[in-house]
């Protein structure tokens, strides 16, 4: 008992709950074979009929508890869809069910002075094993035509024969102990089917949450070295050429590699921490200061975000740096704009360059960059636009619903 008892400890709640259904459905078909078995040993019977009637009552009661017993388990794994309960065990159930009522039956027809006053009750004894598990071993609406059938069978049966009596103690024993076992067992058997598909849920929900955070870590790691890399290689190609003029510029040059890897450094502390974010400003002024530096005039419109919310001016920032990766892998730019406005209810911002090639053009559109700017947006109900603009030009256009804020806009609409 101390063992089970720490079994019992040990287990999850849900764990619990199952094994605490199993507990009562199983309990349910033990209280019907009790009173079944209890009514039958306190009824004397005439000296015509065999003694051992009552004896032999009773151990078909019992035998048909075991074997609902174990079809419970069985039918409340079916009905949770973990296996599935054959066709001949609901014969062979059904079977056990009919000889006990005709049994019961013939031990009320042979009771001594006095009768079998509760005769109902030991026919709902006797339909409480079956029903407990029947229930769960086929659908709802088999279960009640069964049922109906069942109860219409045994009413004629006694009406037949002439005995409103019978008729009466079926329609309370078979109507009233089966239906209430029925509903019981459905509601229990659902509660746990839904509290598993819970568990399922949230098991699932689990994984998303992992899957979600390495396509973070994926995105913010391609967004935070694409850039850095790009200027690293490109100013160590400007160094190299100008090592080889012997111009003193190199040392400059590869001083600015060396700080920008030193950044990249700690850039990817903080997205492997998870706390990094994109400022909008800083993210523009790195831009236009990266693109100058690799001989792309670039120029900034419509004010710096100052006014947005945080998120949109993370999203926004995370934006630019992507464009701006984009801008010096592909194509031979000489021009970039970055315009910054709002609209009349969304914060726009436009970044379009030329010297866009068609081979550039595919590569920058359907890389994974942009895929994950698109998810970035998303979460915010935005969306995002790149493609050819015409004469060599690329335009990428970011859009955030934003409410119009109080104060003055970043700048009228275009």
């Amino acid at each position: 008992m101390g063992a089970g008892v720490r079994g019992l400890r040990g287990r999850s709640g849900l764990d619990k709950v199952d094994l605490h259904t199993r507990w009562t459905l199983s309990a349910m078909v033990w209280v019907g074979v009790a009173v079944q078995s209890a009514l039958s040993l306190s009824r004397p019977v005439r000296a015509s009929a065999a003694p051992w009637l009552i004896v032999a009552v009773c151990l078909l009661a019992v035998f048909q508890g075991a074997h609902a017993t174990r079809m419970t388990s069985t039918a409340l794994d079916a009905y949770l869809g973990r296996t599935a309960v054959r066709h001949g065990q609901l014969r062979l159930g059904g079977a056990l069910l009919a000889v006990n009522l005709v049994a019961t039956e013939w031990l009320a027809q042979n009771a001594g002075p006095g009768g079998f006053p509760r005769l109902w009750m030991a026919l709902g004894g006797a339909v409480m094993p079956f029903a407990t598990w029947f229930c769960l071993s086929v659908r709802l609406r088999t279960a009640v035509l069964a049922h109906v059938a069942l109860l219409a069978a045994g009413c004629g049966v006694c009406a037949f024969a002439g005995s409103r009596v019978r008729v009466l103690d079926l329609l309370v024993s078979v109507g009233l102990w089966g239906g209430w076992t029925v509903v019981g067992s459905r509601c229990s058997a659902r509660t746990l089917d839904v509290m598993w598909k819970l568990r399922e849920t949230r098991d699932v929900q689990a994984l998303l949450a992992v899957a979600e955070e390495r396509l973070r870590f994926g995105r913010d790691m391609h967004d935070v070295l694409g850039r850095n890399l790009a200027v690293i290689a490109l100013k160590s190609e400007l160094a190299v050429e100008l090592a080889q003029r012997g111009r003193a510029e190199a040392v400059d040059q590869m001083v600015e590699v060396q700080r920008i890897a030193r950044a990249s450094q700690q850039e990817i502390r903080e997205v492997v921490r998870g706390y990094r974010e994109a400022d909008l400003r800083t993210e523009l002024a790195g831009a236009q200061s990266v693109l100058r530096a690799a001989g792309i005039e670039c120029g900034i419109e419509g004010g710096a975000g100052a006014g947005l919310p945080a998120p949109v001016q993370s999203a926004l920032g995370w934006v630019v740096r992507e464009a701006a990766t984009n801008v010096l892998r592909h194509g031979d730019p000489r021009r970039c704009t970055i315009w910054l406005g709002t609209t009349a209810d969304a914060v726009v911002l436009d970044m379009e360059n030329d010297g866009a090639e068609e081979a550039a053009v595919k590569a920058g559109a359907g890389g994974s960059g942009l895929a994950g700017l698109r998810e970035r947006l998303g979460t915010l109900d935005g969306s995002l636009d790149a493609g050819p603009a015409g004469d060599g030009l690329f335009r990428l256009t970011a859009t955030i619903p934003v409410p119009r804020p109080r104060t003055a806009p970043l700048r009228e609409e275009r």
